[in-house]
């Protein structure tokens, strides 16, 4: 994983990127959930406070709430996640991201975990 990705509890990634948050689902979680079958995308200008549900994520074994790891208002959105959910499986960091949020609060990336805090989170036995 990248070293400037930022994890939550939830397995939510962030990643702080031309001023703003990207955002997505950790390898962890994709993982855990399956074939990801559909993706709901937040409408743009949409504003969430940092744990607030911003989506879901369908697959084939269930459906999980998407939460935001940071304050923010949607400036993009992933549109190749409605014709390819499955892009989240197979690039979970890169083409699979799936909001980008102008951050309220920058400081908040700090109180997420980084790789090696989320690794040793995971291996705990961490589940949804």
């Amino acid at each position: 994983m990248d070293e400037a990705i930022r994890c939550t509890s939830e397995h939510e990634w962030v990643r702080a990127e031309e001023g703003f948050a990207v955002v997505g689902l950790t390898d962890y979680a994709q993982g855990e959930l399956g074939d990801i079958v559909y993706v709901e995308l937040p409408e743009i200008g949409a504003r969430f406070e940092k744990g607030e549900v911003f989506g879901t994520i369908e697959s084939v074994k269930s459906v999980s709430d998407i939460y935001s790891p940071i304050s923010g208002e949607v400036h993009a959105v992933n549109h190749e996640l409605e014709a390819h959910p499955e892009l989240v499986n197979q690039d979970c960091y890169h083409a699979g991201w799936i909001v980008k949020l102008d951050m309220s609060d920058p400081s908040e990336l700090d109180d997420l975990m980084t790789d090696a805090e989320y690794e040793e989170f995971i291996s705990g036995g961490a589940e949804e």
